[in-house]
């Protein structure tokens, strides 16, 4: 079968491991900032769907199905996301004489609406949170507001990820707020349509996954804990969830598999609900008939393959194993890896993965490998490492020791966030809240690890000192007497200058670390967080922004994330305080970066068309006053 993944990235990967040792034929579909990307490269057969623009891309039904016709695919898997939800496509795949690996399109449409969910859900006698949905009239709304009690959520009746989402704590604000969410919605899914309902004060998030065949058969694999989230999205996931009372995990299960059974669910599928942690009540959320990012976690403890079984499923296959079959062992933790900045609210990152060591005995599910670019035209998950153990305990303490050895270098991460929330005791507990991240303050950000990388660089040089060239290549220290005494000069990510004693540096305790000699670059593992440093030359004169122009006289860097429309200067330019050196595009305007002071061009390490990150070291000088 030549299955096509209408999808990118880590999930795209994902697909094509399966399918690929299944002896399937898989097709990737790309845009032009993905043209480089593994799973393109992974793919057997890749198609070009357009410029990066996403509605003309991996969101435009016209290209894909072109690339079905084109690649002649069986089968269409969505992954998640993009069109995976889209009722639409789901059937003009259909039309077109192929497979949709997922569920059939009634059922998706039955389930993409909030309201229809709903009442599809009482229908099959799954909790409904105490809600009104009958009117869109603003006033019937209002009222029913006041029946259920305040505080109130309102929220959009489609879509999700957090968008058309507002929390009302009094009737005064009740209007201002609906009219935000609704036009939030329409904006984001072109209904406006919103439901009111009761405000759980202590939620969390619980699903239940669950699997069908197209011959009536349902099975559920237990549950997953996605309490742990920022703005509505996941970051920390496990399964099973903790501390459920046995009522309680067993009446989740039962209404799953209800809920799935009454719309002949015949795919993969996970049911969400809402558990109050005072009172144990669940409530049904919604039904995302799709494959969730956070499906590894079940994987590890069912030993299924999740992704295998919706092929057999999409070929009209039984589903191999029926309930009693399924059985759970151990538990697993799955963090979602993204480029953002938990300490500048949670801000998107771009830049290029200099630096990627995954340690031993996780799985690492990834969208990149060591140079791959993130870029700003798509979503900010870099990867999810999944760790499990034979109990919970166990399980913390792994994806601990494996955040304490992952380096992903070149950008900022949330996975010194994710280390921190390892040893939070809601967190070991198993009591979080889906609105634990909003009622704490966040950790601040550690030391800046300059001593650390100090020390990986002598280390590095000295393990690689066997050959005199070696040493001469890196522009190391000499071992003389005279430069024992000679700092070690590292530049971080803000463009800050660090100078470290050697004393200092081989007193730093062994570091967690990734050296390249050869582009003069350092990352290091600084409590979960990711540093990277470059180490300049001895010729090399660096000091941090801000001195009259774009950097200093040794270096022009950005100021924030863009894209290099132009370079005007060359290695062996001589250049004035003020000359333009580079031009960036950012937020459609044009940036024209200037040197701070004269010097001669050492290094230029950008070129038309890169993507580069906020303080990324764009041209290198060596000052005049250095002859």
């Amino acid at each position: 079968m030549r299955i096509l993944i209408a999808n990118r990235g880590e999930i795209a990967r994902r697909v094509i491991r399966t399918a690929r040792a299944l002896g399937h034929t898989t097709i990737a579909v790309y845009a032009d900032p993905d043209a480089t990307a593994p799973f393109v490269a992974e793919a057997d057969v890749a198609f070009r769907l357009g410029p990066a623009d996403l509605a003309a891309s991996y969101l435009s039904p016209e290209r894909l199905l072109t690339a079905i016709a084109e690649t002649r695919a069986d089968a269409v898997h969505p992954g998640y996301g993009f069109l995976s939800e889209n009722a639409a496509f789901a059937r003009a795949v259909v039309d077109a004489g192929c497979r949709w690996i997922g569920p059939r399109p009634e059922a998706i449409e039955m389930m993409g609406s909030k309201i229809e969910a709903r009442r599809l859900a009482a229908s099959a006698g799954v909790p409904i949170i105490p809600g009104f949905d009958e009117s869109q009239d603003p006033s019937a709304l209002a009222a029913a507001a006041d029946r259920i009690g305040y505080p109130v959520l309102v929220k959009a009746a489609a879509g999700g990820g957090g968008k058309g989402i507002r929390i009302v704590h009094d009737p005064s604000e009740f209007a201002g707020a609906l009219a935000e969410a609704a036009t939030e919605a329409e904006r984001s899914f072109g209904d406006g349509s919103m439901i009111v309902e009761r405000f759980i004060q202590r939620p969390r998030h619980v699903e239940v996954q669950v699997l069908g065949d197209r011959h009536g058969s349902v099975a559920h694999l237990g549950t997953r804990e996605c309490s742990v989230q920022r703005r509505y999205q996941k970051v920390l996931e496990e399964a099973p969830a903790p501390n459920l009372p046995d009522e309680t995990r067993a009446g989740l299960h039962s209404v799953a598999v209800a809920l799935a059974s009454s719309i002949g669910y015949d795919s993969a599928g996970t049911v969400e609900f809402i558990v109050d942690d005072d009172s144990g009540e669940f409530f049904f959320l919604e039904m995302n008939t799709r494959l969730q990012v956070e499906h590894p976690v079940t994987e590890a403890v069912t030993g299924l393959d999740l992704v295998e079984l919706m092929i057999r499923v999409a070929d009209d296959e039984h589903l191999p194993l029926h309930q009693d079959d399924i059985t759970f062992s151990g538990h697993a933790v799955e963090a979602r890896v993204n480029a953002e900045d938990p300490a500048n609210g949670f801000a998107p990152q771009i830049g290029e993965v200099t630096h990627l060591v995954v340690p031993d005995g996780v799985r690492w599910d990834s969208a990149v490998v060591a140079g791959s670019a993130i870029t700003p035209h798509y979503d900010s998950m870099v990867a999810k490492l999944i760790v499990d153990g034979s109990d919970r305990a166990t399980a913390l303490r792994r994806l601990g020791r494996a955040l304490d050895s992952l380096i992903v270098g070149g950008l900022v991460t949330n996975t010194g966030l994710h280390r921190w929330l390892v040893d939070q005791a809601p967190v070991i507990e198993g009591r979080v809240t889906t609105r634990f991240l909003d009622e704490v303050d966040l950790p601040a950000a550690p030391e800046s690890g300059a001593a650390l990388a100090a020390r990986a660089w002598l280390d590095a040089l000295s393990d690689a000192a066997t050959t005199e060239s070696v040493w001469a290549a890196a522009g190391a220290f000499s071992l003389t007497p005279h430069h024992r005494s000679t700092p070690v000069v590292v530049v971080d990510g803000t463009g800050e200058r660090h100078e470290v004693s050697r004393a200092d540096a081989l007193a730093a305790p062994v570091p967690v670390a990734s050296v390249s000699l050869s582009e003069r670059s350092v990352a290091v593992n600084v409590a979960g967080h990711t540093r990277t440093f470059s180490v300049p030359s001895r010729t090399e004169r660096w000091a941090p922004t801000g001195s009259g122009g774009h950097g200093s006289a040794g270096a022009v860097v950005a100021p924030f994330p863009g894209a290099v429309t132009e370079v005007a200067v060359s290695i062996g330019s001589e250049v004035a305080a003020g000359d333009p050196v580079v031009v960036i595009e950012a937020m459609k305007m044009l940036h024209t970066l200037t040197a701070a002071g004269p010097g001669t061009v050492e290094e230029v390490r950008v070129a038309v068309g890169d993507q580069v990150a906020s303080n990324q070291v764009l041209v290198t000088f060596v000052a005049a006053d250095e002859g």
